[in-house]
């Protein structure tokens, strides 16, 4: 049986594929990872590539989730800011919640003393480049090691938050697989998410509540944004609902020691 269903998977795809049509299921490892490891196939895993994709459907494994899976590691892209970070890390501070913070290297040179209380507060900081190029995506390889170091260097200088030098974040989530490439050979794990908050548009924010609610994952990285006053206002309600279905905040690389890569990348979908 089951290997009827791998079969009829793979002729859903090259349907699909012969019309132009993108597929996406969301139990089966079609879709992307979240994390990316020094040790993982860029192509295998992030190639849209007929072959890969085959590939992630045969191989999908069965995961058996448990409590100590109900983790959820919020992330903050941008910034530091001079207005919204320190009103940021307010509202952690009252909710009593850890974070991982992708600064920008620049961003983070112009406002020191902000970089540095992220790491007072306790909250991880991570490399999300120099400069937060628009199109990361189409940097040659030599540019895109430029700016994961001097991004490294500058929030290093600062921080000295060990996590600068191992997870970084691509600018607005784009990267190619020779992005991916340098970053793996610079020693980095490429932290993706399993959930986007959508808070980057001008939304209020009860709808990014009630759609972080709605596509929670088990485990869950959060992609969210320094610079919004609504994802501010949304954080309490956000925290209360996790907290309510038994999750425990942590930071991505206590997310990554507790349940591993593999766990976070699995495809199936967990709701609250």
């Amino acid at each position: 049986m089951k290997r009827a269903l791998s079969l009829l998977a793979v002729l859903v795809i090259l349907a699909a594929v012969a019309v132009g049509v993108h597929v996406f299921l969301r139990t089966s490892n079609t879709s992307k990872p979240a994390v990316l490891t020094p040790s993982m196939s860029v192509h295998r895993e992030f190639s849209d590539a007929l072959g890969p994709r085959i590939y992630r459907v045969l191989h999908a494994q069965p995961v058996v989730f448990g409590e100590q899976d109900k983790l959820i590691a919020l992330t903050f892209d941008d910034g530091p800011y001079p207005v919204f970070t320190p009103l940021l890390l307010d509202r952690l501070e009252d909710l009593h919640v850890p974070a991982t913070f992708f600064l920008i290297g620049r961003d983070a040179l112009e406002w020191p003393s902000l970089a540095q209380r992220v790491e007072a507060d306790g909250d991880e900081v991570g490399d999300h480049t120099y400069s937060h190029p628009a199109n990361f995506n189409l940097e040659t390889p030599a540019q895109v090691r430029e700016e994961i170091l001097r991004g490294r260097d500058a929030l290093w200088s600062l921080t000295h938050d060990d996590a600068v030098k191992w997870i970084m974040r691509p600018p607005h989530g784009r990267y190619s697989e020779e992005t991916l490439r340098v970053a793996q050979g610079l020693g980095y794990r490429v932290i993706l998410w399993t959930d986007d908050s959508g808070d980057w548009r001008s939304i209020p924010p009860q709808r990014i509540v009630e759609h972080v609610e709605h596509y929670a994952t088990r485990p869950e990285i959060l992609l969210m944004h320094s610079g919004k006053l609504a994802t501010i206002n949304a954080l309490a309600p956000i925290v209360a609902a996790f907290r309510a279905a038994g999750y425990r905040f942590v930071t991505v690389e206590q997310l990554l020691n507790s349940v591993g890569a593999e766990a976070i990348n699995h495809p199936e979908h967990r709701s609250l």
